[in-house]
């Protein structure tokens, strides 16, 4: 069962476009997108990121900036980025300190904790920023691999609080 998060603040070291580090609290948007990924290799982390890339634009017209969360290190995150072009942060989370703090589910007990890609499951959370405390106002928690929002839900929700 998902439990929302009290703690909405993030300062991790940036691999894509933004500040390095970057902190959530200063990021330039109403609305911040978090893609918590599985792992560097998960094919599916990489087409969501990837669709979400090629339609980017209509995430800022919405006011919101996405940030991808990688169990990875900062040069992995890097490398991530360029790989697939992404226009967005791309954060290193490398002890998943912050994806565990945002209830990122974990499958397999403790051989899922010591294996990303086997245990890690998808999660998307979206911040609102517009107010004195930034609130979480949607979040998607996968139970599978494959299992995650699309880019039409995730613009859809957007629009919807917006």
């Amino acid at each position: 069962m998902y439990s929302t998060p009290t703690d909405l603040s993030i300062e991790l070291p940036n691999g894509g476009p933004g500040p390095d580090p970057l902190r959530v609290d200063q990021v330039d948007a109403d609305f911040v997108v978090l893609l918590f990924h599985r792992d560097f290799h998960c094919n599916n982390c990489q087409t969501q990121a990837s669709e979400i890339a090629a339609r980017y634009e209509e995430f800022r017209q919405h006011g919101a900036v996405v940030v991808s969360v990688l169990p990875e290190s900062k040069p992995r995150a890097a490398e991530w980025a360029t790989e697939y072009d992404l226009p967005f942060p791309v954060l290193a989370d490398p002890d998943s300190t912050t994806a565990d703090r945002f209830g990122q589910p974990v499958r397999f007990g403790v051989l899922g904790k010591l294996h990303d890609l086997i245990g890690r499951m998808p999660l998307v959370v979206i911040i609102d920023r517009r107010g004195e405390e930034p609130r979480l106002v949607y979040s998607y928690v996968g139970d599978a691999p494959g299992d995650r929002p699309t880019v039409d839900s995730l613009l859809l929700e957007l629009e919807r609080n917006g």
